[in-house]
């Protein structure tokens, strides 16, 4: 059995670049993206004692959160909680919290629309306008310290915004007072093996995760792509003589994602070595830097909410602010861009942080095992 039961997206709408379409069929546009496939629905029970256990996963949850908090008493909270009867409830790794997150969520700039987690089941606030606070202000932190260092050296921990639909670093200390900062965190325990990947080189140039039942390819084409060639790509595929891969969703891309490994400390993107990844020159021209990847999930956001589709930045996650280019999500943050662009535009900057939108990215092909 699995170790890593990779929860679908929730995904069932089908997009074109700019609006929702019919259900694509082989030999299509468009055909291959997230609603395409399905993977482990998601499932939830109701323990009727303050927990949540997601069916898939096997773990068990916290349902209301409480109050924003340190990171520091985060792990107090969690080491002496008796929450439901149970002494062995833990802050939740970075991928054990993505696990939660549903693409059938939306957003609008601040604003929220609907929400990237299952309300049904789980409490989750909005960022309390009354005191300055936007909507999206309601992170969820995990217990993942991002390895190298955003902005202008900030101590910085992984944290997922079920408001907007992102991952990104957050610095663990507020640059201005040096207090720490507070937010809000959701207690696990069980199923500790989640998020522990078991690669297996096939030694043809795939890679097989044993944990997640996933193939993935070994090294990316050195092609960037728009959104919709990149489909195409995936879906015309015959990598190895498999005919079955794919543009992987959000959530399977994530998955591979190396927490412990940065371009800041080891020099190289935040993957596991046993995969090569293309280096890139950052939009400065200078080198280290490496591809955000496509996803096949788009994301919802803003005025036109169809028009843009997730990625994961295997790099840094850099972003533009007083001219200075900077990291400013950290590497495996995961984004989105526009789905399509005039390639010589790009890159551009976008956001009150800059973020360095490429438009063209790259793919790594995965197929089930």
């Amino acid at each position: 059995m699995s170790s890593y039961p990779i929860v679908d997206t929730g995904v069932k709408d089908f997009y074109s670049n700019t609006a929702i379409i019919s259900k694509t069929l082989e030999e299509q546009d468009f055909h291959g993206q997230d609603a395409s496939y399905n993977g482990n629905q998601p499932s939830y029970t109701n323990n009727g004692d303050g927990t949540i256990t997601d069916n898939v996963t096997g773990l068990m949850w916290e349902q209301d959160m409480g109050n924003k908090i340190t990171y520091e008493n985060a792990f107090v909270k969690a080491e002496t909680s008796t929450l439901a009867g149970y002494t062995d409830w833990r802050v939740p790794t970075l991928k054990e919290i993505y696990s939660l997150i549903l693409f059938t969520g939306q957003v609008k700039g601040a604003k929220a629309i609907d929400l990237f987690i299952d309300t049904t089941y789980f409490n989750q606030p909005l960022g309390n306008v009354s005191i300055g606070e936007r909507e999206i202000d309601a992170q969820t932190w995990s217990s993942t310290p991002y390895d190298g260092k955003t902005m202008h050296g900030d101590e910085t921990i992984f944290g997922v915004n079920f408001i907007d639909g992102r991952i990104k670093g957050y610095p663990k200390y507020s640059p201005k007072t040096k207090n720490a900062n507070m937010m809000y965190f959701r207690m696990v325990r069980g199923n500790i093996e989640y998020g522990k990947n078991n690669f297996i080189d096939n030694r043809d140039g795939t890679i097989s995760d044993l944990a997640t039942g996933l193939m993935w390819q070994k090294s990316d084409d050195g092609i960037a792509r728009n959104w919709k060639e990149s489909l195409s790509y995936a879906e015309n595929s015959e990598l190895s003589s498999y005919n079955d891969w794919r543009l992987p969703n959000a959530k399977e891309l994530q998955s591979i994602v190396d927490y412990s490994r940065s371009p800041q400390t080891t020099n190289s993107p935040a993957i596991d070595p046993i995969f090569d990844t293309t280096e890139i020159n950052d939009p400065n021209g200078n080198p280290g830097q490496y591809p955000y990847f496509w996803t096949s999930t788009t994301h919802k956001d803003g005025v036109y909410p169809y028009e843009s589709a997730v990625y994961i930045a295997f790099g840094e996650g850099q972003g533009k602010m007083n001219k200075n280019l900077l990291d400013v999500h950290g590497a495996g943050c995961q984004r989105s861009d526009p789905k399509n662009g005039i390639k010589s535009n790009y890159p551009q900057y976008f956001g009150p942080q800059g973020d360095v939108r490429y438009v063209y990215n790259y793919v790594r092909l995965v197929r089930n095992l």
